[in-house]
């Protein structure tokens, strides 16, 4: 069957990725990379929900007229 693909799964994407940065960049140079990235904390849907209640179409367009 040449129709059929046959796709990586995440995790091996994953593991064939770490394995390109690992020799592009070294142990140390991966290391540091992965430090940078954090998957951080709460939910940002409902966190944007609360800080954007009171706006409005008139307040936002008033601020841009005002800056």
């Amino acid at each position: 069957m040449s129709g059929v693909r046959s796709y990586q799964t995440e995790h091996e994407i994953q593991r064939q990725a770490l394995q390109a940065l690992r020799s592009s960049l070294g142990v140390v140079g991966l290391i540091r990379f992965m430090q940078q990235y954090d998957k951080g904390y709460g939910n940002y849907t409902i966190d944007r929900q609360a800080w954007q209640q009171n706006y409005t179409v008139d307040s936002l367009f008033a601020a841009m007229k005002a800056a």
